[in-house]
């Protein structure tokens, strides 16, 4: 199935589509250079196809594109950031030990 992840900054969430239906979302909240990630939510009919996985993926890399500092107080982002220690980096240091992260 087509699956597809936007950045809708109007309800400031990044969303995930499969065949054009909304499948989850992840919310945040954007101040100046940095973007909290506060909760993620795939919606039940949706779970166990690695859509959580994707829109984390693309979320972050967007972040990164764009230049913000992550501070995942979502428990989903936080955990995936862990299980990606490529996406690490984008955590200003400072904010490591808050977020149980590793140190560089």
């Amino acid at each position: 199935m087509e699956q597809s992840v936007v950045d809708n900054a109007e309800k400031s969430r990044f969303e995930i589509r499969e065949a054009g239906e909304l499948a989850g979302f992840a919310e945040y909240h954007r101040s100046g250079s940095e973007i909290a990630f506060i909760h993620t939510e795939i919606d039940p009919r949706f779970e166990g196809r690695g859509l959580a996985g994707k829109l984390a993926r693309t979320a972050l890399d967007t972040a990164r594109e764009q230049g913000l500092a992550i501070l995942p107080y979502c428990p989903f982002i936080r955990g995936w950031i862990i299980k990606h220690p490529e996406y690490i980096d984008l955590v200003p240091a400072s904010h490591h030990a808050k977020f149980g992260l590793l140190a560089d």
